[in-house]
């Protein structure tokens, strides 16, 4: 199986295992990894999640194009069918920290902008090949991108088609971190392992409002706003700290 899923505690670690094709997905690959995230999704076991590459000489460098191209062009492959391996169906609101060595390309960098938090090798090397070769990144990319960064930093990416390293990504916000390339897991590991202490309920409805908030008018925005901080304000979680908090011998600021 060419996709890895470990679990360690609350953190799952879902792995491009194909090193010796740089980690490239073919079609069942694909299937593969949107199952994957929905069985992560359902498990409430499961509170933060890795994602890796086998190997350090690539995170991911996209679809196998000896396989997909071929599909896609004779029209009998319809590209919606990897929405679900690019988190593009809604509703996966566990936070995702991506661990990227190497070469991260086309759809594996489509993928790594469908995670929330990013952390990098310092030899890293990034690219959205498409526009070179005639057609586009319509793995998310077309829509994130945009969302997620200024918009002359998003079309540079996009249009020139060109490799950008870790640094540079850094300095355009798509990057948290770039350490040195025996730190990149450690680095993500730890940082999935510091979230998932935290409340699940809190952390997965603070990435649901990222994610369907910022398109809504104001006002509508507010009182989604409202209504999600009300859910985690009566949870079982947030009414035990507040309790404490307000028992005299235990009166402190919540940290």
């Amino acid at each position: 199986m060419a996709i890895e899923v470990t679990r360690d505690g609350a953190v799952a670690t879902v792995r491009f295992a194909r090193p010796e094709k740089l980690n490239a997905l073919t079609l069942a690959m694909y299937d593969d990894l949107g199952r994957a995230f929905a069985e992560i999704g359902h498990d409430d076991r499961i509170h933060a999640v890795v994602l890796a590459g086998a190997g350090d000489r690539a995170f991911c460098v996209g679809a196998d194009l000896s396989e997909s191209i071929p599909a896609l062009a004779s029209g009998r492959f319809d590209i919606s069918a990897w929405d679900p391996a690019h988190l593009k169906t809604g509703g996966f609101y566990k936070p995702i920290v991506s661990a990227v060595r190497g070469l991260c390309m086309g759809g594996g960098f489509e993928i790594m902008l469908a995670t929330d938090i990013r952390i990098a090798s310092e030899d890293a090397v990034f690219q959205f090949p498409e526009v070179n070769h005639g057609f586009v990144p319509a793995g998310g990319t077309l829509v994130r991108l945009t969302r997620q960064i200024a918009y002359a930093h998003a079309m540079e990416l996009m249009l020139t088609g060109r490799r950008f390293s870790a640094a540079e990504l850094f300095l355009r916000g798509v990057l948290n971190r770039v350490v040195a390339n025996d730190q990149v897991e450690a680095t993500a590991a730890a940082l999935a392992a510091e979230i998932a202490q935290k409340s699940p309920l809190a952390v997965q409805t603070i990435k649901e409002a990222a994610l369907t908030l910022y398109d809504l008018p104001v006002a509508e925005a507010f009182t989604r706003e409202a209504a999600l901080g009300q859910r985690t304000f009566t949870s079982d979680h947030a009414k035990r700290t507040l309790e404490r908090f307000a028992t005299p011998n235990e009166r402190k600021v919540p940290g």
